[in-house]
């Protein structure tokens, strides 16, 4: 595969087709002279992905993308038209079409973000080193190294993925603002077996840096022992009981729970229209004393985090609950101003095609008290959840649902056997009023959650220490 050439730091997007800084400027004022915000959204995107199974190379793909995206803000409507051309021609059509919105308003345009933001990102290519061909040897070193533990390996899987994001942001008023976003990722999928019997186990990691930083033999042997270590956990498993157990949750990535059970119900969209289970709950108890939840958008080289949202914001830590009671939501621009309040860097979109609205970055739920034994040894009967595949929310009614990967028995506050087809049931806001421990042991996710929401998928952080919660459903096999 031939090497790939990337923008230069210094060329802007505009000067990469016959679109001046100039021009755009004032087409964007023709396009929003009555609207109340909006902006003009450049990007320029290339992605790479190899996967490797059954001791080959399977898939290797490559993509350049680059487009604009144009918004009017009127009032609740937007008018939204974007085009992977960056021309003159092409934002006179665009200015057009989203002039359609802003019939009967002629507010004041509203004022631009500050100029407060910390550069998070270089303009390191994560893409452009190591070669294709040194890429293809690492996916083979790791398939060898995986394979090599044993005769019970059964199928090993690997995927290298990386993507470099140029966005730019510009505002009627001039405000110009600019970020470079890399990103990595690699999974490890192994298969295990004895006799008849195989089960699988997998790990995943993945930032904002480049390769070289972030593919070190350490790191993906590491990789390679945890999904080992998951497929033979799997299959020793029992099945899963049924019935209201005390649950504790592990460090990391168990926070996906936290995501989607309270952190979609705290976006501001859902509370501004009042569908969310936490609409009109401002001020008040929504969680256990002692439970705090933040969305950070500022932490270096995490998957979910930005220099600036994707409406020029600077992202920030935002508090969402404090010591249980609900203080914040998620706002994007449009929501903020219309609810009165202040925008909290958390406009996102999936590209240059799609609207922005309000998102997560990192949600974290933040440190206790207790030590995880301390916590692990309280529960008499119960469950050790200590990783989680898919799950489902109901934004309104904030009932939740979620597959346990890894998880064991409780039984008399030490950690039994390990169990398969646990499902955790419950409702958010109800969950989160069930904890009475929190421990001190906060944790990251390794890198690896993408957030669905209304069609658009936009690379998030999730992270927690051990928590336990009282008296929740779990869905298995055994009565």
């Amino acid at each position: 595969m031939a090497e790939q050439t990337f923008p230069s730091p210094d060329l802007t997007l505009f000067e990469k087709g016959d679109l001046s800084r100039d021009t755009a400027e004032k087409i964007l004022g023709d396009a929003l002279h009555n609207a109340d915000d909006g902006e003009l959204f450049l990007e320029y995107a290339q992605s790479e992905s190899l996967g490797f199974d059954n001791n080959r190379l399977k898939s290797a793909s490559f993509n350049t993308d680059q487009g604009f995206g144009l918004r009017a803000v009127a009032g609740e409507a937007a008018g939204y038209a974007h085009s992977g051309e960056i021309s003159i021609a092409s934002l006179k059509r665009a200015s057009n079409a989203v002039q359609a919105v802003q019939t009967g308003y002629s507010g004041t345009y509203a004022n631009p973000p500050q100029r407060t933001n910390q550069q998070l990102y270089t303009h390191d290519n994560p893409i452009g080193a190591p070669t294709f061909e040194e890429k293809v040897a690492l996916l083979q070193e790791i398939n060898t190294y995986a394979r090599d533990k044993g005769d019970h390996i059964r199928q090993v899987s690997a995927a290298l993925s990386a993507s470099y994001q140029v966005v730019e942001i510009l505002r009627v008023d001039g405000h110009y603002v600019r970020d470079i976003r890399p990103m990595t990722r690699l999974n490890i999928s192994i298969v295990a077996g004895k006799g008849n019997k195989q089960e699988s186990g997998s790990f995943g990691m993945g930032g904002r840096t480049g390769f070289h930083d972030f593919i070190k033999t350490e790191n993906w042997q590491n990789g390679v022992e945890e999904a080992l270590r998951q497929a033979l956990i799997n299959l020793e498993a029992i099945p899963a009981p049924a019935g209201e157990f005390d649950v504790v949750l592990g460090a990391g990535w168990p926070g996906i729970l936290i995501h989607e059970a309270v952190g979609h119900g705290l976006e501001g969209d859902f509370n501004r229209k009042k569908t969310s289970a936490f609409s009109g709950l401002m001020g008040e108890m929504v969680a256990s004393k002692g439970v705090t939840i933040v969305d950070d958008g500022t932490l270096q080289n995490r998957r979910g985090s930005l220099s600036i949202d994707d409406e020029g914001t600077p992202s920030q830590c935002t508090p969402l609950i404090e010591d249980g009671r609900l203080v914040g939501y998620m706002q994007d621009r449009q929501n903020a101003r219309l609810m009165g309040v202040q925008t909290t860097g958390n406009g996102r979109r999936q590209s240059y095609a799609h609207i922005p609205m309000p998102r997560m970055t990192n949600t974290i739920m933040m440190n206790g008290n207790h030590a995880p034994d301390e916590i692990i040894s309280s529960v008499k009967n119960g469950l050790y959840a200590v990783s989680f595949g898919g799950g489902q929310v109901d934004i309104t009614s904030g009932k939740f649902v979620f597959e346990c990967t890894e998880a064991y028995l409780l039984e008399n506050g030490k950690i039994g056997a390990p169990v398969k087809g646990a499902m955790i049931i419950g409702n958010g806001p109800d969950a989160m009023r069930r904890v009475p421990m929190v421990g001190h042991d906060m944790k990251l996710d390794p890198g690896i959650g993408t957030c669905g929401k209304q069609g658009q998928g936009v690379p998030v952080g999730v992270g927690q220490p051990t928590i336990r919660i009282d008296a929740i459903t779990v869905g298995g096999t055994t009565l």
